[in-house]
């Protein structure tokens, strides 16, 4: 009986991740039109509520099924949500975004992040337990730890954009339009540039920036020419 027991739970296992790899999304995540591939895209079904980051190379996989919902996002590129027809490999491909002039206040308009709120699992996921080291070694922990640390990113990125907004940006140097666009993508402070939340030194630091961007030649001015 013992035997038919396990020989039963074994039969089961094998089922269940049958069924499990049945039921993965896999594709590749490109920027634009071209070939370039983007790492650490956001792949979250809406329908079972998984989620992951595509690796180095652009690619993920992800639990789904037909009739689902996928959102796929990253900072500076516009997300893209794919209604599910069937399980075929994806080839999913996001826009850069640029920087919003016509937002005029950041922080009225942008949702305050609190990834542990919204996304508790992530977290608990992400724990190692001293008496469990499979908590360390499994496909599902290691994911929740990337996880993790990209919303740790990611509340950092939005900081960045209430701190260093269009409109604050006008107020220190004589730029408009496409030309403050440019030099605010091309000068984003890092999170350790605003972390202070002194607006003073964010004010040196635009100043400081500046002098630089006057003196690149007016080809060099846009972030697509520095890339050439």
């Amino acid at each position: 009986m013992k035997l038919y027991c396990l020989a039963l739970t074994f039969i089961l296992s094998i089922a269940t991740m049958a069924a499990n790899a049945q039921n993965k999304l896999k594709g590749t995540v490109y920027e634009g039109s071209g070939s370039t591939r983007i790492s650490d895209v956001f792949v979250h079904d809406l329908t079972n509520k998984q989620m992951t980051l595509t690796d180095k190379n652009g690619n993920f996989e992800i639990q789904a099924a037909p009739g689902h919902m996928v959102v796929f996002s990253a900072p500076t590129y516009g997300a893209d949500t794919v209604y599910i027809t069937d399980l075929s490999n994806k080839k999913i491909r996001l826009s850069p975004q640029g920087i919003q002039l016509n937002t005029v206040n950041i922080s009225s308009t942008r949702k305050t992040f609190d990834p542990q709120t919204e996304y508790p699992e992530v977290y608990e996921k992400s724990k190692v337990y001293a008496l469990s080291p499979s908590t360390w070694f499994s496909r599902e922990g290691r994911n929740a730890r990337r996880l993790k640390k990209y919303f740790k990113r990611e509340v950092q990125e939005r900081e960045i954009d209430q701190a260093f907004n269009p409109r604050f940006v006008s107020t220190v140097v004589p730029l408009k339009g496409e030309d403050l666009e440019n030099f605010m993508t091309l000068y984003r402070p890092k999170y350790d540039d605003i972390k202070s939340g002194d607006q003073q030194s964010l004010t040196v630091y635009i100043n400081d920036a500046y002098k630089k961007y006057q003196a690149l030649p007016p080809e060099k001015r846009s972030p697509q020419s520095l890339e050439q």
